[in-house]
């Protein structure tokens, strides 16, 4: 199989506001998208290169574009897989190799996979890390919508999901510490989210440090996040978690996300399907992890100033699967 050509930039669009977790706050999504193009025709992916996972967007910019002479001597999306590593980079090439397999093939990319048709999903909406009285501000404008992921971030954390309860009294929500929590005020912090009504805690401990999870008795499911990446990290985290939140930028793509689902189902987790703030390129992969997931997190574009062409469509809370014309 020959492939014409490779072409990667980097893009960015700004937040609207900023967009602050316990790492720190952005105004921009920072993405790398890649195109491989043959016969005429040009598959595209998204990625978010990960300061978290010592990404760059130059770097990862650079792995894609060494890339360029295997996808010439026809290297397969299958054979990828091993070619690179689990990562941002992967996830570009891998999503758009299965863009073009489907527009070589005329199939919707669930059919070529052998997916489900993904409908219509309600996605979680985040309200980013601040003072009580901010984050409860925050809340209050997005209380009508059904799923809440509030960031949290440590020291404070009980007075916060107070105040987020207090001002969406019916929203169900979900929590993400960002590993900013200790083993000395774990249980206090959990107790505090239970007493709010929060149906899940993603990542409260820090990725190597969280074998606290697994002597506790947690009152609410625990998700991991940071702790989990693809397939090869899922076994050890049985005593420790719920629920893994699979993101197709830790994965390396979606070939390697839907792998990993069916492996973690089989393993008892249950599944969030996960995003960066990024586009609805991003997104539109990642939709067809969503009929196996109870938790579905692809607020990606709500959180920009300006999506891209062809975006995903939103009505409020629901998104739906991606336009031919956007990807797959």
């Amino acid at each position: 199989m020959k492939f014409a050509a490779l072409a990667a930039r980097i893009e960015r669009f700004p937040i609207a506001g900023s967009f602050t977790i316990s790492r720190g706050a952005k105004t921009e999504a920072v993405t790398v998208v890649a195109e491989v193009s043959r016969d005429g025709l040009t598959g595209r992916g998204e990625c978010v290169p990960y300061p978290r996972y010592g990404e760059t967007p130059e770097a990862t910019l650079a792995a894609i574009q060494a890339m360029q002479q295997a996808l010439a001597d026809g290297l397969t999306r299958q054979a990828l897989q091993a070619a690179m590593p689990p990562g941002a980079a992967r996830n570009a090439l891998d999503c758009a190799l299965i863009d073009l397999e489907a527009k070589s093939a005329g199939l919707r990319a669930w059919n070529l996979l052998n997916r489900p048709l993904p409908g219509e999903r309600i996605t979680a909406y985040t309200i980013s890390l601040g003072t009580p009285e901010a984050m409860a501000a925050a809340t209050a404008k997005a209380a009508h919508r059904p799923l809440l992921k509030i960031k949290l971030g440590g020291d404070g954390d009980p007075e916060r999901i107070a105040a987020v309860r207090k001002a969406a009294p019916e929203s169900e929500l979900i929590v993400d510490a960002n590993e900013a929590w200790t083993e000395a005020n774990l249980e206090h912090n959990l107790a505090a989210c239970a007493a709010a009504g929060v149906t899940l805690v993603e990542q409260p401990l820090p990725s190597g440090k969280d074998e606290a999870l697994a002597r506790i008795r947690r009152p609410i499911a625990v998700c991991a996040d940071e702790s989990v990446h693809d397939r090869s990290s899922l076994a050890p985290l049985r005593e420790r978690y719920d629920a893994v939140n699979i993101k197709l930028d830790k994965t390396g793509g979606l070939t390697e996300a839907l792998a990993m689902a069916d492996a973690a189902q089989a393993l008892g987790f249950e599944i969030m399907i996960g995003c960066m703030v990024a586009t609805s390129l991003s997104m539109a992969p990642a939709m067809l992890v969503t009929p196996q997931a109870r938790f579905v997190d692809l607020d990606g574009p709500l959180l920009l100033a300006r999506d891209r062409d062809h975006g995903l469509r939103y009505d409020g809370s629901l998104v739906y699967p991606p336009d031919s014309s956007l990807w797959g």
